[in-house]
Protein backbone atom coordinates (compact mmCIF):
# COMPACT_ATOMS: atom_id res chain seq x y z
CA UNK A 1 0.00 0.00 0.00
CA UNK A 2 1.21 3.22 -0.71
CA UNK A 3 1.31 6.62 1.58
CA UNK A 4 -1.12 8.12 0.23
CA UNK A 5 -4.01 10.12 2.17
CA UNK A 6 -6.79 7.66 2.71
CA UNK A 7 -10.25 7.80 4.78
CA UNK A 8 -9.06 9.39 7.38
CA UNK A 9 -5.48 10.53 9.04
CA UNK A 10 -4.85 9.64 13.25
CA UNK A 11 -5.77 11.83 15.60
CA UNK A 12 -2.16 12.59 16.44
CA UNK A 13 -0.95 12.37 13.36
CA UNK A 14 1.25 9.10 13.40
CA UNK A 15 1.59 7.51 10.40
CA UNK A 16 2.53 3.91 11.81
CA UNK A 17 0.18 1.33 11.21
CA UNK A 18 -0.69 1.16 15.52
CA UNK A 19 -2.20 4.63 15.41
CA UNK A 20 -5.57 3.38 15.77
CA UNK A 21 -5.22 0.12 18.52
CA UNK A 22 -4.15 1.58 20.95
CA UNK A 23 -6.18 1.54 24.54
CA UNK A 24 -6.97 -1.61 24.43
CA UNK A 25 -8.83 -1.76 21.39
CA UNK A 26 -9.23 -4.72 20.04
CA UNK A 27 -11.22 -6.07 16.32
CA UNK A 28 -11.74 -9.12 14.40
CA UNK A 29 -11.41 -8.91 10.68
CA UNK A 30 -12.00 -11.20 7.95
CA UNK A 31 -9.97 -10.56 4.84
CA UNK A 32 -11.82 -10.84 1.37
CA UNK A 33 -10.14 -10.13 -2.00
CA UNK A 34 -8.78 -12.61 -4.86
CA UNK A 35 -4.98 -12.00 -4.62
CA UNK A 36 -3.34 -14.20 -2.44
CA UNK A 37 -0.05 -11.66 -2.36
CA UNK A 38 -2.53 -8.51 -1.87
CA UNK A 39 -4.20 -10.73 1.49
CA UNK A 40 -0.63 -11.32 2.15
CA UNK A 41 0.24 -7.67 2.25
CA UNK A 42 -2.63 -6.35 4.17
CA UNK A 43 -2.22 -8.66 6.97
CA UNK A 44 1.36 -8.22 7.47
CA UNK A 45 0.40 -4.67 7.19
CA UNK A 46 -2.47 -4.64 9.86
CA UNK A 47 -2.49 -7.96 11.34
CA UNK A 48 -0.29 -7.33 14.16
CA UNK A 49 -2.81 -7.44 17.02
CA UNK A 50 -0.45 -6.60 19.87
CA UNK A 51 0.04 -3.16 17.54
CA UNK A 52 -2.51 -2.38 15.66
CA UNK A 53 -5.23 -3.91 17.83
CA UNK A 54 -6.90 -5.84 14.69
CA UNK A 55 -7.10 -9.85 14.60
CA UNK A 56 -7.57 -11.29 11.27
CA UNK A 57 -9.78 -14.50 12.10
CA UNK A 58 -9.85 -15.88 8.50
CA UNK A 59 -9.17 -14.88 4.63
CA UNK A 60 -11.30 -15.73 1.92
CA UNK A 61 -10.58 -15.33 -2.12
CA UNK A 62 -14.10 -16.09 -3.76
CA UNK A 63 -17.90 -15.35 -2.92
CA UNK A 64 -18.50 -18.93 -1.81
CA UNK A 65 -15.19 -19.00 1.01
CA UNK A 66 -16.32 -15.25 2.31
CA UNK A 67 -19.98 -16.61 3.11
CA UNK A 68 -18.73 -19.64 4.38
CA UNK A 69 -15.75 -17.80 6.49
CA UNK A 70 -17.84 -14.95 7.72
CA UNK A 71 -20.44 -16.84 8.88
CA UNK A 72 -18.21 -19.14 10.72
CA UNK A 73 -15.87 -16.80 12.20
CA UNK A 74 -18.48 -13.96 12.65
CA UNK A 75 -16.11 -11.38 12.66
CA UNK A 76 -17.06 -7.52 13.90
CA UNK A 77 -15.68 -6.04 9.95
CA UNK A 78 -15.53 -7.73 7.02
CA UNK A 79 -12.48 -6.22 4.64
CA UNK A 80 -14.12 -7.13 0.90
CA UNK A 81 -12.96 -6.23 -2.39
CA UNK A 82 -15.94 -5.62 -5.14
CA UNK A 83 -14.52 -7.72 -7.80
CA UNK A 84 -14.71 -11.02 -6.47
CA UNK A 85 -15.16 -14.83 -8.41
CA UNK A 86 -18.85 -15.71 -7.74
CA UNK A 87 -20.63 -12.22 -8.10
CA UNK A 88 -18.39 -9.89 -6.64
CA UNK A 89 -18.86 -7.93 -2.90
CA UNK A 90 -22.45 -6.94 -3.57
CA UNK A 91 -23.18 -11.04 -3.40
CA UNK A 92 -21.04 -11.49 -0.66
CA UNK A 93 -23.35 -8.21 0.82
CA UNK A 94 -26.59 -10.18 -0.33
CA UNK A 95 -25.64 -13.79 1.29
CA UNK A 96 -24.81 -12.09 4.62
CA UNK A 97 -27.44 -9.48 5.20
CA UNK A 98 -28.59 -11.70 8.27
CA UNK A 99 -25.54 -11.21 10.29
CA UNK A 100 -25.36 -7.88 8.89
CA UNK A 101 -29.13 -6.86 10.45
CA UNK A 102 -28.34 -9.35 13.60
CA UNK A 103 -30.00 -7.13 16.71
CA UNK A 104 -26.79 -8.09 18.72
CA UNK A 105 -23.01 -8.19 17.19
CA UNK A 106 -23.54 -6.98 13.89
CA UNK A 107 -20.72 -7.92 11.26
CA UNK A 108 -20.13 -4.95 9.51
CA UNK A 109 -18.22 -4.48 6.06
CA UNK A 110 -15.83 -1.65 4.45
CA UNK A 111 -15.37 -2.27 1.44
CA UNK A 112 -11.65 -2.06 0.41
CA UNK A 113 -10.73 -2.28 -3.45
CA UNK A 114 -8.55 -0.62 -6.41
CA UNK A 115 -11.39 0.73 -8.11
CA UNK A 116 -12.65 3.73 -7.67
CA UNK A 117 -15.54 3.97 -10.15
CA UNK A 118 -18.42 5.33 -8.99
CA UNK A 119 -20.93 2.33 -10.00
CA UNK A 120 -18.68 0.03 -7.47
CA UNK A 121 -19.20 2.40 -4.67
CA UNK A 122 -22.64 3.16 -4.90
CA UNK A 123 -22.94 -0.57 -5.53
CA UNK A 124 -21.79 -1.85 -2.33
CA UNK A 125 -23.37 1.06 -0.40
CA UNK A 126 -26.74 0.08 -1.17
CA UNK A 127 -25.53 -3.55 -0.54
CA UNK A 128 -24.94 -2.78 3.31
CA UNK A 129 -21.22 -2.21 2.85
CA UNK A 130 -20.86 0.90 5.98
CA UNK A 131 -17.98 2.19 3.81
CA UNK A 132 -15.22 2.41 0.80
CA UNK A 133 -11.81 2.90 0.98
CA UNK A 134 -9.19 2.23 -2.32
CA UNK A 135 -5.90 0.53 -1.88
CA UNK A 136 -3.95 3.34 -1.26
CA UNK A 137 -4.95 3.93 1.65
CA UNK A 138 -1.84 3.16 4.75
CA UNK A 139 -2.05 0.89 6.87
CA UNK A 140 -2.56 3.63 9.88
CA UNK A 141 -5.46 5.01 7.95
CA UNK A 142 -6.74 1.94 7.18
CA UNK A 143 -6.50 0.08 10.87
CA UNK A 144 -8.57 3.48 11.96
CA UNK A 145 -10.97 3.02 9.16
CA UNK A 146 -11.59 -0.37 10.48
CA UNK A 147 -12.33 0.60 14.27
CA UNK A 148 -14.56 3.56 12.83
CA UNK A 149 -16.76 0.90 10.92
CA UNK A 150 -16.80 -1.17 14.21
CA UNK A 151 -18.27 1.75 15.84
CA UNK A 152 -20.67 2.24 12.99
CA UNK A 153 -19.30 4.98 11.40
CA UNK A 154 -19.31 4.86 7.48
CA UNK A 155 -16.26 6.01 6.43
CA UNK A 156 -14.97 6.95 2.97
CA UNK A 157 -11.55 7.69 0.74
CA UNK A 158 -12.54 11.76 0.38
CA UNK A 159 -13.08 11.66 -3.36
CA UNK A 160 -15.73 9.28 -3.03
CA UNK A 161 -18.08 10.35 -0.68
CA UNK A 162 -19.41 12.49 -3.69
CA UNK A 163 -20.45 9.64 -5.01
CA UNK A 164 -22.46 8.44 -2.25
CA UNK A 165 -23.88 11.85 -1.67
CA UNK A 166 -25.12 12.42 -5.42
CA UNK A 167 -26.29 8.64 -5.31
CA UNK A 168 -28.67 9.15 -2.25
CA UNK A 169 -29.85 13.01 -3.42
CA UNK A 170 -31.25 11.50 -6.66
CA UNK A 171 -33.55 9.03 -6.81
CA UNK A 172 -33.25 8.44 -10.60
CA UNK A 173 -31.67 5.13 -11.24
CA UNK A 174 -28.59 5.29 -12.96
CA UNK A 175 -28.86 4.42 -16.67
CA UNK A 176 -27.51 1.55 -17.97
CA UNK A 177 -25.02 1.34 -20.14
CA UNK A 178 -25.17 -2.05 -22.23
CA UNK A 179 -21.17 -1.54 -24.09
CA UNK A 180 -20.42 -1.60 -20.22
CA UNK A 181 -21.55 -4.49 -19.65
CA UNK A 182 -20.48 -6.74 -21.97
CA UNK A 183 -17.11 -5.80 -19.95
CA UNK A 184 -16.07 -8.39 -17.32
CA UNK A 185 -15.53 -6.75 -13.82
CA UNK A 186 -11.72 -7.54 -14.54
CA UNK A 187 -12.03 -5.83 -18.11
CA UNK A 188 -13.91 -2.99 -16.48
CA UNK A 189 -10.59 -2.22 -14.10
CA UNK A 190 -7.88 -2.55 -16.57
CA UNK A 191 -9.76 -0.56 -19.06
CA UNK A 192 -10.12 2.29 -16.56
CA UNK A 193 -6.35 1.98 -15.91
CA UNK A 194 -5.64 2.04 -19.59
CA UNK A 195 -7.50 4.96 -20.19
CA UNK A 196 -5.85 6.79 -17.35
CA UNK A 197 -2.25 6.26 -19.02
CA UNK A 198 -1.03 3.66 -17.62
CA UNK A 199 1.40 1.51 -19.50
CA UNK A 200 1.11 -2.36 -19.16
CA UNK A 201 3.31 -3.47 -16.64
CA UNK A 202 1.71 -0.46 -14.38
CA UNK A 203 -1.88 -2.24 -14.58
CA UNK A 204 -0.10 -6.05 -13.79
CA UNK A 205 1.23 -4.66 -11.51
CA UNK A 206 -1.81 -2.57 -9.75
CA UNK A 207 -3.94 -5.73 -10.45
CA UNK A 208 -1.63 -8.49 -9.30
CA UNK A 209 -1.48 -10.07 -12.73
CA UNK A 210 0.56 -10.41 -15.14
CA UNK A 211 1.53 -8.10 -18.49
CA UNK A 212 0.07 -11.05 -20.93
CA UNK A 213 -3.05 -10.71 -18.84
CA UNK A 214 -3.10 -7.74 -19.27
CA UNK A 215 -2.10 -7.32 -22.89
CA UNK A 216 -5.51 -10.99 -23.08
CA UNK A 217 -7.72 -8.27 -21.26
CA UNK A 218 -7.50 -5.38 -23.53
CA UNK A 219 -7.46 -6.97 -26.72
CA UNK A 220 -10.62 -8.69 -25.59
CA UNK A 221 -11.94 -4.83 -24.51
CA UNK A 222 -10.82 -3.54 -27.84
CA UNK A 223 -12.90 -6.63 -29.49
CA UNK A 224 -16.15 -6.58 -27.67
CA UNK A 225 -15.86 -2.33 -27.61
CA UNK A 226 -15.04 -2.26 -31.80
CA UNK A 227 -12.43 0.30 -31.14
CA UNK A 228 -9.02 -0.36 -32.67
CA UNK A 229 -6.25 1.01 -30.25
CA UNK A 230 -5.88 2.19 -27.14
CA UNK A 231 -6.34 5.92 -28.08
CA UNK A 232 -9.97 5.16 -28.83
CA UNK A 233 -10.23 3.25 -26.12
CA UNK A 234 -9.35 6.22 -23.79
CA UNK A 235 -11.61 8.82 -25.35
CA UNK A 236 -14.49 6.06 -25.19
CA UNK A 237 -13.96 5.92 -21.35
CA UNK A 238 -13.87 10.05 -21.04
CA UNK A 239 -16.87 10.40 -23.19
CA UNK A 240 -18.65 7.90 -19.89
CA UNK A 241 -16.81 9.55 -17.42
CA UNK A 242 -14.87 6.10 -16.29
CA UNK A 243 -11.56 8.08 -15.76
Amino acid sequence: MSDETGATTGADGETGPGTAGGAGRRVRVVLVDDHRMFRTGVQAEIGRTDVTGVEVVGEAADVDQAVTVITATRPEVVLLDVHLPGGGGVEVLRRCAGLMGAAEDPVRFLALSVSDAAEDVIGVIRGGARGYVTKTITGADLVDSIFRVQEGDAVFSPRLAGFVLDAFASTDAPPVDEDLDRLTQREREVLRLIARGYAYKEVAKQLYISVKTVESHVSAVLRKLQLSNRHELTRWATARRLV
